[in-house]
């Protein structure tokens, strides 16, 4: 009864797995008993979906690792009293804390934080109006990683403001697979943030 049920459903509403792809993930793909194209056709529709799904859930434990990841690196920073300690917490504890090989700071102008120094418009003409980018083709990585420049496949790049001055937060990483986290802008401009208001304090 259940399955004339469900027949009847389907053939009411023929759409119905289209409009929800996911299902496909749970389904067992039919045997070739109603001809080959017929199978093959439903095998490949569910081994797509499968990977979507599967690609999904890789992707939403990833997003909940670097979130968490996030975290601690905020509670590592809150606890600097000083802008330098804090510009040493980013650059020596961030790597660690984050998972990535190198996390680097600069700065326009000539705020003294002992920061790398960038040109003049370069912040802007690098992210433009955004607040954060991932890069999986990195350019002009010298100027913003410097001598860990060598090191970096694929980077994050994120703004923050101090004195009025532009600064840049950049995050490589060695393998470029790992710098194509369409979640992680929003991480990275929020850690931006963050660090933006510590090293106000001054």
């Amino acid at each position: 009864m259940v399955a004339c049920a469900v027949e009847a459903f389907l053939r009411a509403q023929p759409d119905f797995l289209a409009r929800r792809p996911h299902l496909y993930a749970l389904l067992e793909p039919p045997q070739r008993v109603h001809g080959e194209k017929l199978a093959d056709h439903m095998v490949a529709m569910i081994e797509r979906a499968r990977a979507r799904e599967t690609s999904l859930i890789a992707a939403r434990r990833a997003e909940a690792k670097l979130a968490e990841r996030a975290r601690r690196a905020v509670l590592a920073l809150l606890v600097a009293r000083s802008p330098a300690e804090a510009i040493e917490v980013v650059e020596s504890e961030w790597p660690s804390i984050l998972g990535v090989d190198v996390v680097s700071l600069g700065i326009e102008g000539r705020i003294g934080l002992g920061l790398r120094r960038l040109p003049c418009g370069f912040v802007r003409r690098t992210l433009g109006t955004a607040s954060a980018v991932l890069r999986d083709r990195p350019t002009e990585c010298e100027l913003i990683h410097g001598e860990a420049a060598a090191l970096v496949a694929a980077d994050a790049l994120a703004r923050f403001i101090v004195g009025g001055a532009a600064g840049l937060l950049a995050v490589g990483w060695r393998d470029a697979e790992r710098g194509g986290m369409a979640y992680g802008a929003e991480t990275f401009a929020f850690l931006a943030r963050v660090l933006e208001t510590c090293l106000a304090r001054r």
